[in-house]
């Protein structure tokens, strides 16, 4: 009975749902409506949402009423150049994610310079807070900007205020201090070993951490790239406990609990009132949904066919790997990266 009642609401939300094209025509490229695989996405405090284009090498920000694009970070030229002046006059390198302080400063992650950069609220101007710019993993204990990070790709602030670095190919989630700045390692031992349910973050393998969101009580949620299966991080104990998928690619389990569910290299998660979890499951090209108290899992946009729509019908509409998501204002966004859209579901 309960099945059938999750089974007929989730039905009924899907039937009210449409989603549609915020920006992007399908083409890539650089003007007021075209994008450049468009990856992570995060409301500003002034209200616009920013996005990294990954093959544009710039942040951009999309004017939510007025429909306006406004280039914020990146030259266009990838490299790693303009450290101490303005941020759009900085050559960048496949920026993957963006996040605010609570200062309204912005931090970029950069996965092919291997940094993440801050570019200032009030002058515009931008500067690395981590990694040297090589690859490698070095630096814990002492300045971020001496620390080595290889290919970060998410970033997020905890409730602490600290910023934790998704260092993937280094198999760890770094931590930033930005009282102080000084790096750590926050979870991760640098194996690419399977996570043990229940044991404590720190000194606990992670297998291709490749990004987080947090839900109000401060739990933190991550994605595993390559472990293919998330995780939520307790707050209290900051014990890793299981919450989807099997470790094993592929894309089965819909309508059922989430833990025996396949997922394929899930990129992208965001936590929305009513204790939803939604993620990219980026290589089945689709967006599911995990309801956190029943624990079942369920498709909310695409088929599971690689594609470019058609719109508005969620289940009907093809994706070509999603790979970010960002839930604000009753509206879920999705970063539809290599069909070159930014699209709403709503």
């Amino acid at each position: 009975m309960k099945f059938l009642a999750f089974l007929c609401a989730f039905v009924g939300s899907l039937a009210a749902a449409t989603v549609t094209t915020l920006l992007g025509t399908g083409s890539a490229g650089y003007s007021e409506t075209l994008v450049n695989n468009p990856y992570g996405a995060a409301i500003g405090p002034d209200g616009g949402l920013y996005f990294c284009e990954v093959d544009n090498h710039r942040v951009r920000r999309f004017d939510l009423k007025t429909k306006q694009l406004t280039n914020i970070a990146g030259n266009g030229q990838k490299g790693y150049q303009g450290d101490g002046g303005p941020a759009t006059e900085a050559s960048l390198a496949a920026p993957h994610e963006v996040r605010f302080d609570r200062g309204g400063n912005l931090y970029i992650a950069e996965r092919d310079n291997h940094v993440i950069r801050k570019v200032d609220r009030k002058t515009g101007v931008i500067s690395t807070v981590a990694g040297t710019g090589t690859p490698g993993f070095s630096g814990d204990g002492g300045p971020g900007a001496k620390a080595q990070l290889r290919q970060p790709h998410c970033i997020f602030f905890n409730r602490d205020g600290n910023l934790l670095i998704c260092d993937i190919a280094n198999n760890r989630i770094r931590r930033l201090h930005l009282d102080t700045g000084i790096i750590d390692t926050y979870g991760g031992t640098g194996e690419a070993k399977e996570t043990t349910d229940g044991a404590p973050v720190s000194g606990t393998p992670l297998r291709g951490p490749r990004t987080l969101t947090m839900a109000p009580n401060g739990d933190l949620y991550l994605a595993l790239r390559e472990g293919n299966a998330i995780y939520r991080i307790d707050a209290k104990t900051q014990a890793v406990r299981h919450i989807a998928g099997t470790g094993e690619q592929g894309y089965t389990g819909d309508g059922g609990p989430a833990v025996n569910a396949q997922l394929g290299g899930p990129k992208g998660l965001a936590y929305a009132p009513g204790d939803l979890l939604y993620l990219a499951d980026t290589e089945n090209h689709v967006i599911r949904r995990i309801d956190l108290k029943s624990g079942i899992i369920s498709t909310v946009l695409g088929n599971g066919m690689r594609g470019d729509g058609p719109e508005t019908d969620p289940l009907r509409c093809k994706l070509n790997r999603p790979h970010g998501v960002l839930f604000a204002n009753g509206v879920l966004y999705v970063s539809d990266s290599e069909a070159h859209r930014l699209r709403a579901l709503r």
